[in-house]
């Protein structure tokens, strides 16, 4: 039952929960009781409300930044990734394979606010030897959810 509701509650967290114990065939209460568990658990960390910035007047910039590391002996990355995740402007930290370490996400009014936190802060930590900032240009997808309005045909049709 767990991982059906995660999946449920994954696609919609706002889904009234009577409504998704009889999509699952299961006593509500049962199925309160268990979201409850996952939250103590932190399987569930948080509901979250996915929003279209581009369809506001707020100014926004996403930047996502690799970042090389010295790992910690006994400690690996974990040390460096909390002191990089603690910071209030960072959205995520994601340890990553490839030519990069860690992957860190943030979010600002401006590319000289995201571009300054990079330079005053993020480099400028013990044991980051390396970062390349890279800035989102445009969302399509995110979050399983398209972001993009499909654009309307309209051309003229023309019959023979």
């Amino acid at each position: 039952m767990r991982e059906k509701i995660l999946t449920y509650l994954e696609k919609n967290s706002r889904i009234d929960l009577q409504e998704l114990a009889i999509v699952l065939g299961e006593d509500v209460d049962r199925v309160t009781a268990e979201i409850k568990a996952m939250e103590d658990e932190h399987v569930i960390c948080g509901y979250h409300t996915m929003i279209n910035w581009e369809k506001t007047d707020v100014e926004q910039v996403i930047g996502l930044i690799e970042v090389n590391v010295t790992p910690q002996r006994g400690r690996g990355f974990d040390t460096i990734a909390e002191r990089i995740y603690n910071y209030p402007e960072v959205n995520a930290v994601y340890l990553i394979s490839g030519g990069f370490d860690l992957l860190v996400t943030i979010e600002g009014r401006s590319l000289r606010e995201v571009a300054s936190f990079v330079s005053d802060k993020l480099s400028a930590l013990e044991y980051v030897t390396a970062t390349k900032t890279n800035f989102v240009l445009k969302k399509y997808k995110d979050h399983g959810t398209i972001m993009t309005e499909k654009k309307k045909d309209e051309r003229i049709q023309v019959m023979p």
